[in-house]
């Protein structure tokens, strides 16, 4: 037994011996309170010992079956007090019953006896509990001062675990709620002054270091709009995580982040159904291309949790490639992991992979999508995209693959750069394809990816270490957003909802101001836009444009299960003349024509060619 374990025998065993002394002291000031009259009691003495004996006996057998005897007495609570209230009295319960039948006890003595027990038991156990509140902490001033907004379970929780624990550098100063049934009471001894619409002024009277929003049930948009009045006041905010994320079991302290700018886009994330998903890729073999990118890593993660028969991760960069196939095997040790460096636009080596492999399912990932990048290597945007997803969809048709979905984007809608409108030809190639395939060809229409490869945040977070500018193209520029899981979550149940020709679109709400996110982003590294951190308009770079759609004028919309998932019709083209103009398109590719970008501009008339470049 080591020196820790023998310690914490030696306090069981020392609360023990306390316990059984109190319980006989406390007898006789029953007694003395009750006026028992002595001479007769002494007579049934021996009758009394029984009593205490099998008081004695129940209440430390029951503490020691409960585990209160192995309570930290420190961080005692509610349910810890509740615990030793009702093993006492279950105790002093049957204490009264024997005195009812025992001649010469009288009940009323009993009765006084149970009381006392009672309090003086749990007195005993909350005074370290006091002393620790109260004197064990260190000074007050030390510590960062925070008003905690939110009166329910998590904030009662988050105000226990402060106030609990010497190594948290916090200390409450007071509590904000909208309940107005609440304001005026106390939580662990911290007072609900008002309610959150007054945060600047109890800001002002409290000087706080920091606001913790400890409201986990409440939706995304309500707390978007507190954290941005909130950020009003100057002071640091940080928030507790959605009651999904917190049923993982850690403490609120732990839980507590830094509110991020997902926090800012003021709408819940789409949620799918994972038994759908879950039935059309179990024991399938599934083939993710691109799967090393940011969508295609999260693709991989989420299906390896699907339970398919193989995933294959193709892609043709190294790097990126290994660290998810690295990070697959260690969580998911089981799966049938096959990962293929290849180029899509190797017609022969796709070929191969298709025949050998033989997918049943194809999630497209792979493309060139940096439009700055794609609007000075326009040829090589169409040689990736459109001809890299001909040669996968034409091989997913010849081998039998039962769907294929291919990740499109809200810039192939009346695109006004080359890699929007290379991806408005995929579309229309999957479109097609799907007419003379027994293959379910769709494609999945999102907006930009909070996080991903490439994407703003990234960026602006890297300029703000750096100390500044934040560099935005125009003051009025918007965006779609959504996260990572969210994209992925939309490709997954696109597939399940595949019946083949399908364009997806998700309703990503409102569409951001992307200054109004570089000053967010500032504010919540602790920064003054425009004094601390300057930000700077650079204007529009070729191919960009201030708004993006999701829709095309003659698309109309259809709703699915999933409200928040609706389909694009299928526009009608005529096949022949597609397929022979896009031949023609890859001929002059290869060629290295300076003419690209008018050529795309024949297949995709909705095209707009930005002549700066």
């Amino acid at each position: 037994m080591n020196k820790t374990k023998s310690l914490n025998v030696l306090k069981m065993i020392g609360l023990m011996v306390l316990d059984i002394i109190t319980l006989i002291l406390l007898a006789g000031v029953a007694c003395i309170i009750v006026r028992v009259d002595f001479n007769h009691l002494l007579e049934s003495m021996l009758k009394l010992k029984w009593i205490l004996l099998v008081a004695i006996v129940l209440l430390v057998g029951l503490f020691l079956v409960t585990g209160v005897y192995s309570s930290y007495l420190k961080y005692l609570g509610v349910k810890d007090a509740v615990k030793i209230s009702i093993v006492v009295a279950t105790v002093m319960s049957i204490v009264v019953i024997l005195a009812g039948i025992i001649n010469g006890i009288p009940v009323i003595w009993a009765i006084a006896y149970s009381i006392l027990s009672l309090l003086v038991i749990l007195l005993i156990r909350f005074i370290p509990r006091a002393w620790h509140l109260f004197f064990g902490k260190g000074k007050n001033n030390k510590k960062q001062r925070a008003i905690i907004i939110g009166a329910g379970q998590a904030g009662n929780q988050l105000v226990e675990e402060i106030q609990s624990s010497s190594k948290i550098n916090l200390i409450p100063v007071c509590i904000l709620d909208d309940n107005e049934n609440k304001i005026g009471l106390n939580i662990h001894g911290v007072k609900i002054v008002g309610k959150t619409k007054e945060v600047e002024k109890f800001v002002s009277i409290y000087k706080p270091d920091q606001i913790i929003i400890a409201i986990p049930s409440e939706e995304k948009k309500k707390i978007s709009e507190l954290i941005k009045t909130c950020q009003k006041t100057g002071v640091k905010v940080r928030t507790l995580p959605s009651i999904h994320e917190l049923i993982k079991g850690e403490t609120m302290i732990s839980a507590i982040r830094e509110v991020s700018v997902v926090d800012l886009l003021g709408r819940e994330e789409t949620k799918v159904n994972l038994k759908e998903i879950m039935t059309y890729i179990e024991d399938q073999v599934v083939m993710v291309t691109g799967g090393g990118g940011s969508i295609g890593s999260e693709l991989c993660r989420q299906i390896a949790k699907r339970n398919p028969k193989k995933l294959i991760i193709l892609d043709i960069y190294e790097n990126t490639t290994y660290e998810i196939a690295q990070e697959l095997q260690r969580r998911c040790p089981t799966l049938n992991l096959e990962v293929l460096i290849a180029s899509i636009r190797d017609q022969k080596r796709i070929n191969d992979i298709f025949e050998k492999y033989r997918p049943n399912i194809v999630f497209h990932a792979a493309a060139h999508k940096h439009v700055p990048l794609m609007e000075t290597s326009p040829n090589e945007a169409v040689k990736n995209n459109v001809g890299g997803t001909l040669n996968v969809a034409t091989a997913a048709d010849k081998f039998g693959v039962k769907r294929f979905v291919m990740i499109s984007t809200d810039k192939a809608v009346n695109p006004t750069n080359i890699m929007g409108a290379t991806k408005r030809i995929c579309e229309m190639i999957i479109q097609q394809m799907n007419k003379k395939s027994n293959t379910e060809f769709v494609a999945v229409r999102f907006g930009n990816v909070l996080g991903s490869n490439g994407s703003v945040i990234p960026l602006f977070k890297k300029q703000i270490a750096e100390g500044g500018p934040v560099t935005v193209t125009h003051k009025d520029i918007t965006r779609f957003f959504m996260t990572i899981p969210e994209a992925v979550s939309l490709v997954l149940q696109a597939g399940a909802y595949a019946k083949g020709g399908e364009i997806f679109i998700l309703d990503m709400g409102k569409p951001v101001r992307i200054y109004d996110m570089a000053e967010n982003l500032i504010k919540l590294s602790g920064y003054e836009p425009n004094k601390d951190i300057m930000i700077e308009v650079t204007g529009l770079r070729p191919g960009e444009k201030l708004y993006e759609e999701l829709l095309m004028a003659e698309e109309g919309l259809k709703e699915t299960a999933n409200k928040r998932i609706h389909i694009g019709k299928p526009i009608e083209l005529d096949e022949e003349k597609l397929f022979m103009n896009i031949d023609e398109l890859l001929l002059e590719a290869y060629k290295e024509t300076d003419k690209m970008k008018d050529l795309v501009k024949e297949l995709v008339p909705t095209y707009v060619i930005d002549r700066r470049n």
